[in-house]
């Protein structure tokens, strides 16, 4: 393990933030790249913190990028999940809220 930390434990503390996890399953339901731009608008989430934690599932190899393109003056990126770690993504799986359960309290019935 010289240079560093392994990539799995790399991974395990990326995905201890719920953003990234959300982050990740958005994209591991997209039928296609998608660019944090675009995470941000279908995430209602600011782009430059979404940016952030788009960097640290690229630096952890969870999420590769596909390419980039030249947009309004910008320079876009374009990721694509790259997580192939069972439990990792049995962890994303897990822990998605069921229909209906968001914003209530931890222990609150549903309606």
């Amino acid at each position: 393990m010289a240079g560093g930390k392994a990539k799995g434990l790399d991974l395990f503390n990326a995905l201890g933030h719920p953003m990234r996890r959300r982050v990740l399953r958005e994209m591991l339901d997209a039928s296609e790249e998608i660019s944090p731009r675009e995470l941000a608008v279908t995430l209602s989430e600011q782009l430059s913190a979404l940016s952030y934690h788009v960097r640290v599932l690229a630096e952890c190899g969870a999420i590769e990028l596909v390419r980039t393109e030249r947009i309004r003056g910008s320079t876009q990126h374009f990721y694509r999940p790259a997580v192939r770690a069972d439990w990792a993504l049995a962890a994303l799986e897990s822990d998605q809220e069921p229909p209906g359960a968001k914003g209530r309290s931890p222990g609150e019935e549903s309606p």
